[in-house]
């Protein structure tokens, strides 16, 4: 047999995710301070772990309805209700999935058609091209720039509307780049989609961690509702990365077919984690404000450090990750980020693992100390010093 031809084709086009390649390598070195991969150094917050543990105590290790535990659910209305004047039944329109990542690949699955479009603002998070691809679609990137802060404009995402486009696909704040795109714009974009008929998936994953800006939510702006699947979890706020879970709420029909695959697929979210997520969204708001402070006092120090170095740095307002321009050091990437862990032990990921665009640049994610974010910006320095183009 040919080995070669076991593998579908789909798979072998995908490459490894660039931030996977670069945590592998810093498990297995000493004395790396990591910039790369984003995961907040907080603990989930003590009461929502005891609401985990509770939950085993008692014994409740059985599988939940395909759609999430109720309670759960009627939270994450309750939930956008409060916060967002949004209302969706919490029994036909909400699903809790398993982490915002198999939210993005479930919505996909359950709206693309073979050859379908997705438009895609760019850099972007690593798993949007790559499930558009699993999920028989074709990615049309949007790129953006620094010089407009990387907010995707809706001319641009225009100018890309073909005969097979189906959805538009965007995160804000956005991963890598810390963007956030204000209400004018993204109500200018939600015309688009109107005008063309075409679903929003919109990841709003980080919509807590924004810095002097309002967040806006995108299934708010006027008469998109029903063409929108709104993504949200518990990872990035709550410091909950290990426990998995995320949520997606769509008009009912979408979460239906959302539901298909996810009943034959994954089941359902682990039991433990729904209800420490009920913990959560019920009393975890002040611990999301203290972890919001702190991150703003990193990111401040973060991008004043990388500009002084001489590394470019627009000022991210969202999530916490910085996207500081490389080319000063007339290094690509690639090299930049290989070259500094492995002579400076500091990892940050290349830019270009998140798109052609994204080259040029490297994201540092300051969700880790203020001591090691000085000391890290200190070796970046004396790596940049060396490295600098003449």
């Amino acid at each position: 047999m040919n080995k070669r031809h076991i593998i579908s084709k789909r798979v072998r086009h995908i490459p490894p995710s660039g931030i996977r390649k670069f945590f592998d390598i810093i498990a297995s070195m000493d004395g790396v301070i990591s910039l790369g991969v984003g995961e907040p150094d907080f603990v989930t917050p003590w009461h929502i772990r005891e609401a985990g543990i509770y939950s085993l105590e008692k014994g409740y290790t059985s599988y939940t309805s395909n759609y999430g535990i109720l309670e759960l659910r009627q939270e994450i209305a309750r939930y956008l209700k409060a916060r967002y004047n949004l209302d969706y039944d919490p029994e036909r329109e909400v699903l809790v999935t398993v982490g915002v990542s198999e939210g993005v690949d479930l919505a996909l699955r359950a709206i693309l058609d073979p050859e379908d479009e997705v438009i895609i603002p760019a850099p972007t998070y690593v798993s949007y091209t790559a499930c558009t691809t699993l999920s028989g679609g074709v990615s049309v990137p949007v790129p953006t720039t620094m010089d407009s802060g990387f907010q995707v404009r809706a001319e641009e995402i225009e100018e890309r509307v073909g005969p097979r486009t189906k959805a538009i696909l965007i995160g804000y704040p956005n991963n890598p780049t810390g963007a956030v795109v204000d209400r004018k714009e993204l109500t200018r974009i939600a015309d688009v989609a109107r005008r063309h008929n075409l679903i929003v998936i919109s990841d709003e994953v980080y919509e807590r961690l924004v810095y002097g800006v309002e967040h806006t939510c995108f299934a708010t702006l006027p008469d998109v509702r029903e063409n929108t699947i709104l993504l949200g979890g518990f990872s990035k706020a709550f410091a909950m990365t290990g426990w998995r879970l995320g949520y997606a709420v769509a008009s009912a029909d979408i979460i239906e077919a959302m539901m298909k695959i996810h009943q034959y697929t994954m089941m359902c979210a682990s039991t433990m984690a729904q209800m420490a997520a009920i913990k959560a969204l019920k009393e975890g708001d002040p611990h999301v404000q203290e972890m919001v402070t702190s991150y703003d006092q990193r990111r401040r120090v973060m991008v004043k450090g990388l500009n002084d170095i001489g590394l470019t740095c627009f000022e991210p307002k969202g999530a916490f990750y910085a996207f500081p321009s490389i080319r000063s050091t007339g290094l690509s990437s690639d090299e930049f980020a290989e070259r500094l862990l492995l002579e400076e032990r500091v990892a940050v990921i290349p830019g270009a693992a998140f798109g052609e665009c994204g080259e040029g640049h490297v994201r540092c994610c300051y969700a880790t100390s203020m001591a090691e974010i000085e000391e890290a910006l200190q070796r970046i320095g004396n790596f940049v010093k060396r490295h600098r183009s003449r």
